[in-house]
């Protein structure tokens, strides 16, 4: 993985909490009940952070912490029959606690070593004394992928919980968490960690790796499992048990963080050559009610906060849409190869809602959107709360709809129509689709606002897609703010996503 200067950053303020370090054993039998144990237990206790490490290696540099990385002949597993490696991170710069790791192997875990020796360095990096036991920040997992005999990465877990993945030919983009607490709320985020791993070695021939952490913060403790299968798209199964150390109001399962810094819908705070630069551009929703929602993604001047109710939801997920390389035109951030992911409940959730914070960033280095499922009631202290849920990480939805998606969102001043100077015209393109293939003809359009009137609108074949798309124009006015809403349809049904969009000063 290539730790980009965002990357860092991103995980910088989620290390700012921290938590207790845990006693162990050398060797011990091991299973998911010792992960969910050691987790009732810490949340049977005060919350008490675990220490940092030495200033040494807090005082790095971004230049230096560079300067150093693991040795793939060091990796575990390295020179056996098992199809997959593990790589080790430092701790120090924006890690300033390491995290223990234990490989379990017939089912015997044993902790991993910290290893100075294990690393290649420049003559940039300085000269710092390593304690016994300093420890790792986190770790990533390697394994023939679509190149026969070489094992190359697709998962790293690194900073508080937050870990990223990838389908083949793809690069890292946005990230997952295990869990995101109070995100928005003005009393601020708690950012709980994963303080401990546990990383099965798979068996010769095995296709998935399946990895267990042990999570804590002052507010909560946890225990997850992730069955981890790389391919196209990678597809993680988890598991994860909650001990609440207060009533927790605000919680986000399947949290997703990410960068969208501008597209084709609001160019004019950014003087760039490239068109876009976002590592999603779309938040997807397919509801309990069998609705499919597409809301493209802002970055507004003001916090903004949306959240769509529901129960029992099919899925959701922050997806990226634009895939051709002119969408960007970035050579080195290669942002149309970056994954959405998708995230499908397993069992009832219940009640609750589809949250979307968009935070104003003004560089490209922010993550500065989170996607996540809140649920409507609290889970109560002293509690135990089951969640499953599968993230698949891959250039589309693992979902057919049977509706044509949305595209691509465009947007810009409308003087011609509009009594105003700030008038609007917006346009939509949909996806070629079997739906589509009499044209216009026969296919109602349905665009509305609580807020302003809009144009009828106009829909056009786009000979460039085969699809359709959708001009209409509004009026804003002296409003600051303007919920729109616009879907297709064909006698009587759905002919289209629906496309939800909130549009600011």
């Amino acid at each position: 993985m290539k730790l980009t200067r965002r990357a860092l950053l991103a995980m910088s303020s989620a290390m700012a909490l921290t938590a207790p370090a845990v006693a162990r054993a050398s060797d011990w039998p091991f299973g998911r009940q010792e992960v969910i144990a050691l987790a009732q237990r810490l949340a049977a206790a005060e919350y008490q952070p675990r220490p940092k490490v030495p200033q040494p290696w807090l005082d790095l540099t971004y230049e230096q912490y560079r300067s150093i990385w693991f040795r793939p002949s060091e990796a575990l597993w390295a020179g056996t029959s098992s199809p997959y490696e593990v790589d080790f991170f430092l701790p120090g710069l924006y890690f300033p606690r390491a995290v223990g790791i234990d490989a379990v192997v017939d089912g015997i875990a044993v902790p991993v070593p910290f290893e100075m020796d294990r690393f290649d360095k420049t003559d940039s990096f300085p000269d710092i004394p390593v304690e016994r036991g300093l420890g790792y920040s986190g770790f990533r997992l390697r394994t023939e992928l679509t190149e026969p005999g070489k094992k190359n990465e697709f998962c790293v877990f690194q900073g508080a919980s937050y870990f990223r993945a990838i389908g083949y030919n793809q690069v890292y983009g946005l990230s997952g968490r295990g869990l995101a607490i109070r995100t928005g709320d003005p009393e601020g985020e708690e950012f709980p960690e994963f303080i401990r791993f546990w990383l099965e070695r798979p068996a010769p021939g095995q296709k998935n790796i399946i990895v267990h952490a042990l999570m804590d913060s002052p507010s909560v403790a946890g225990a997850y499992r992730f069955d981890i299968t790389p391919g196209p798209s990678c597809v993680m199964e988890v598991r994860a048990t909650l001990f609440p150390r207060v009533e927790l109001t605000h919680i986000g399962l399947g949290a997703l963080t990410s960068m969208f810094l501008f597209d084709e819908t609001d160019h004019t705070r950014f003087d760039d050559f490239r068109p876009a630069v976002h590592d999603n551009d779309g938040l997807m929703i397919w509801n309990g009610a069998g609705e499919v929602l597409w809301r493209p993604l802002a970055n507004p001047r003001k916090l903004q906060i949306s959240n769509f109710v529901d129960e029992m939801p099919r899925g959701f997920g922050l997806m990226q849409r634009a895939r051709g390389f002119s969408d960007y035109g970035d050579l080195e951030a290669q942002y149309h190869r970056r994954p959405g992911m998708w995230v499908q409940p397993q069992g009832d959730w219940g009640r609750g809602s589809v949250a979307l914070v968009e935070i104003p960033a003004d560089k490209e280095i922010y993550d500065n959107i989170v996607a996540y499922w809140r649920p409507r009631d609290p889970l109560p202290a002293g509690g135990r709360a089951e969640y499953s849920y599968r993230l698949t990480w891959g250039a589309e939805a693992p979902v057919d709809t049977g509706l044509p998606r949305v595209i691509n969102t465009a947007m810009g001043a409308s003087h011609a129509w509009s009594q105003h100077e700030n008038g609007r015209m917006v346009a939509i393109d949909f996806e070629s689709h079997p739906i589509f293939e009499d044209g216009p003809e026969g296919i109602e359009i349905v665009v509305s606002s609580p807020h302003v009137e809009t144009t009828p609108g106009v829909l056009q074949r786009n000979p460039d897609t085969d699809g359709l798309r959708l001009v209409f124009a509004f009026d804003p006015g002296d409003r600051d703010l303007v919920e729109l809403r616009a879907q297709l349809r064909k006698d009587g049904a759905p002919a289209s996503e629906v496309w939800l969009y909130r549009w600011t000063t």
